[in-house]
């Protein structure tokens, strides 16, 4: 059984600020997704395609930044347990990228895809 107290709300929402603080702080990947984050929300509002379109695009959106968030745990976790240089610790740190990667490519292509079938 897991030491772990019980569900608090508050606590909760404390810690999940705490550490987007954290990563605003020390994480420039996540700095400049977050600014792209910002600078393409009113994008979603103003384009002209469904609402179906719009949620697809605020998702991927927003893949990006949580996707970046989980590698930054990652690599967290991984220096937590050793600093030397061991395969499967790169490997860990190479997935994480990878699943970066793939949630920046998730939002290219289906941002390219609806913004042209918007206006072309």
């Amino acid at each position: 059984m897991r030491n772990q107290p019980k569900y608090n709300f508050i606590k909760n929402t404390t810690y999940a600020l705490k550490g987007l603080t954290d990563l605003l702080k020390t994480e420039s990947s996540f700095r400049l997704e977050l600014l792209i984050v910002i600078i393409l929300i009113p994008v979603i509002f103003i384009i002209d395609t469904s609402l179906t379109n719009k949620l697809i695009m605020f998702i991927t959106l927003m893949g990006m930044p949580l996707t970046e968030a989980i590698n930054s745990a990652i690599e967290r976790v991984v220096d937590l347990v050793t600093l030397e240089h061991h395969d499967m610790a790169g490997r860990a740190k190479d997935a994480g990228s990878a699943a970066v990667f793939l949630s920046i490519s998730i939002f290219v292509i289906t941002w390219l895809v609806i913004l042209y079938t918007s206006f072309f």
